[in-house]
């Protein structure tokens, strides 16, 4: 899972990020609102720590901006503020929950836990991009009625790649979400699963479902998207 923390007090967010990455969490972060805006737009996150008070933009107008943009990845917010009404605030401006500071770090990183569990409750089990079907809890690929013998990282990469369709996605995102771990700019290897799912999923006349987007990665969609250079 990766998250950000949006903090522009270092010492707390060093804090919070070294204890996180503990938990085995991928983490980033971003000191002012700025910041914290253009990594969360650019980024591929699954949850964010978000602070109130921070200069260049402040903690609540950069999650109404989230929202308003259709920004989905639930946010926490950890902030000194700790009124009822700042909680009302928060809450009602598109957080999923608030964590006044002093804090402990085990409640923190619960709360955490919770809100991706509720995150990942409303995902689909079953996912389908034209007749291609995964299901998340069996763990079982199907194309015209044929199941499709899966590795675990070829089942991860097909079920990112699936919750992902019609999006472009780079080899550096999928290595961070897939693979949890930043690789070398020339390494092969999403290229080489990415050619190992193509020969389980397209076989048997079935049309191409990944599509390769030359200098940027991969995306999944039914058809041939127009940026397709192969």
């Amino acid at each position: 899972m990766k998250l950000l923390v949006i903090e522009d007090e270092k010492k707390v967010a060093n804090f919070i990020m070294q204890g996180l990455r503990e938990e085995h969490y991928d983490v980033d972060c971003a000191y002012d609102g700025e910041q914290g805006l253009e990594k969360a737009l650019t980024g591929e996150f699954d949850g964010i720590v978000l602070d109130l008070m921070m200069p260049k933009r402040d903690g609540i107008s950069l999650l109404r901006e989230f929202r308003a943009r259709g920004m989905t990845t639930p946010v926490l917010i950890l902030t000194a503020k700790g009124t009822i009404q700042d909680k009302i605030t928060g809450l009602d401006s598109g957080a999923d929950d608030y964590l006044a500071k002093p804090f402990h770090f085990e409640e923190l990183t619960a709360r955490i836990r919770s809100m991706l569990r509720r995150r990942s409750v409303e995902k689909s089990n079953q996912l389908k991009v034209g007749d291609l079907y995964l299901d998340s809890i069996t763990r079982k690929a199907k194309r015209v009625n044929t199941e499709i013998e899966l590795t675990t990282r070829e089942y991860a990469l097909l079920e990112y790649l699936m919750r992902n369709a019609d999006r472009v996605l780079s080899r550096s995102v999928i290595t961070q979400h897939v693979w949890n771990y930043n690789f070398a700019v020339d390494s092969n290897l999403v290229d080489v699963y990415i050619n190992r799912l193509r020969n389980k999923v397209e076989v048997d006349g079935g049309s191409r479902l990944i599509h390769s987007i030359r200098g940027v990665g991969y995306v999944m969609r039914e058809g041939v998207p127009e940026e397709e250079k192969e």
